[in-house]
């Protein structure tokens, strides 16, 4: 990973974030990249919550001046509740090309993962110099207490970026592995995930900076 990538890499490790990156891979081949037209495609059988992650990516490409659309606006009926085959991928991917998309970028849930860890912080031990004594104080509750851990949930997410361009071989661009842990906010967690995305992105030059639009006076605005 580049110097800057691993610098933001290691601060969301110990970020209190729920929303942290793992790891991130980018094509050695491509030093930038430019979409012009960005099909969002977030894999979920939630619908309500894909309609709203797709529609707020949809709207930061926009902003960077991308055309871009939701899978659940492009997307057959059938594509939502029947399984795709190679032929129908290909097909999608070549209707997608034929009207001018040039980029997918595909985020899934590839694992779930239920942790436990210590609920009391024991921070006046000296953990250079403790006994057995102090060692076997510190942690007696995890017989005695059961509630003595605290269990959360993680959920491994990938997003993917790649190019359909009718020009070029269809491959991908680049890969971020996201851990979103003990979610309680649905819409937070959407908002964090997609910050951290656009973050990457913008880092490794495959996405255009966030055009800012200002806003003229009213009078100005009339003349």
């Amino acid at each position: 990973m580049k110097p800057l990538i691993t610098f933001i890499f290691a601060l969301l490790l110990l970020s209190c974030n729920s929303t942290q990156l793992v790891d991130t891979w980018k094509n050695p081949e491509i030093t930038t990249y430019s979409p012009t037209k960005v099909l969002v495609v977030g894999l979920t059988s939630n619908l309500e919550a894909r309609q709203e992650f797709e529609n707020k990516l949809k709207y930061e490409f926009e902003m960077r001046g991308a055309e871009a659309a939701s899978s659940m606006d492009v997307f057959n009926p059938s594509f939502k509740s029947e399984k795709l085959t190679i032929d129908d991928l290909k097909a999608l991917e070549n209707d997608l090309t034929n009207d001018g998309f040039d980029t997918i970028l595909f985020t899934k849930i590839v694992g779930v993962e239920d942790k436990m860890v210590e609920k009391i912080d024991y921070g006046d031990f000296d953990e250079t110099h403790k006994k057995f004594r102090e060692d076997y104080l510190k942690h007696q509750d995890i017989f005695y207490d059961p509630e003595y851990y605290d269990a959360y949930t993680v959920y491994h997410a990938e997003t993917s970026m790649y190019c359909i361009c009718p020009s070029k071989d269809r491959e991908l661009i680049w890969k971020g592995y996201i851990d979103i842990i003990d979610p309680r906010s649905g819409d937070d967690t959407i908002k964090n995930y997609v910050n951290l995305i656009l973050l990457i992105l913008e880092e490794e030059q495959l996405i255009n900076v966030k055009q800012i639009i200002e806003e003229k006076p009213q009078e100005q605005a009339i003349n």
